[in-house]
């Protein structure tokens, strides 16, 4: 009978990337509390929520036409926005993060997010990107070529590859890149607009709400 060796220890990084996968969506609901305090008990900006706009709506843009052009674990997608950066999907979630932060004119959530970003989301993309390179032999000539997070400024085409023979397999088969609304909606992304509308909701609402309440309780 062979015995069975014990697993391999995970290193210091490899287990808070797990750790991170793990507590990313619970720490969203936190932020997501403290957001809400936030707005229900300072006063508003209607220039700054103006502005976020701009943020929030070209991050929501972002998310969208990468989960629309997205096959996970299935593909390695360098088409759409994944020729332009790595992590569209990270990216948008910043600019939306960014509004949020502008339209409060917190510093504390400008705080807060940049934190969750540093100490969550850059262990996931390492581990994902682990992944994606263990997987798809294709993924080191892309990521020689796309950047990680700030985009490039042209998108890169798999035919500029020196190895074109390896690195067109890698291209997706939704329409070589075209927007997909069924793949929209399989990753459920319209959940990031829902989102987003309840927050600047809140932003408009929840404060006059909350003082009527409370003039009337008295």
């Amino acid at each position: 009978m062979i015995p069975h060796s014990p697993p391999p220890k995970l290193r210091p990084t490899q287990w808070w990337q797990r750790v991170a996968r793990r507590i990313r969506v619970p720490l969203g609901f936190v932020l997501a509390a403290v957001y809400l305090y936030l707005a229900a008990t300072r006063p508003s900006h209607p220039a700054a929520i103006a502005w976020s706009l701009v943020l929030v709506l070209s991050g929501l843009a972002l998310r969208a036409g990468a989960s629309g052009t997205v096959e996970k674990n299935r593909e390695l997608t360098v088409t759409g926005p994944y020729a332009y950066t790595r992590n569209p999907l990270y990216l948008g979630s910043m600019l939306m993060a960014a509004g949020f932060a502008l339209a409060l004119m917190s510093w504390l959530v400008a705080l807060l997010l940049a934190a969750d970003f540093a100490a969550i989301y850059i262990p996931v993309i390492a581990a994902e990107e682990r992944f994606l390179r263990a997987t798809f032999p294709q993924f080191n000539d892309y990521g020689r070529h796309v950047p990680r997070f700030l985009p490039r400024l042209t998108p890169w085409k798999p035919e500029h590859a020196k190895h074109l023979s390896d690195v067109s397999q890698a291209v997706t088969s939704a329409s070589n890149g075209a927007f997909s609304l069924a793949l929209y909606r399989k990753h459920r992304e319209y959940n990031a607009a829902l989102g987003a509308a309840l927050l600047y909701l809140s932003l408009l609402l929840l404060r006059p709400v909350l003082q009527i309440i409370l003039h009337r309780s008295r």
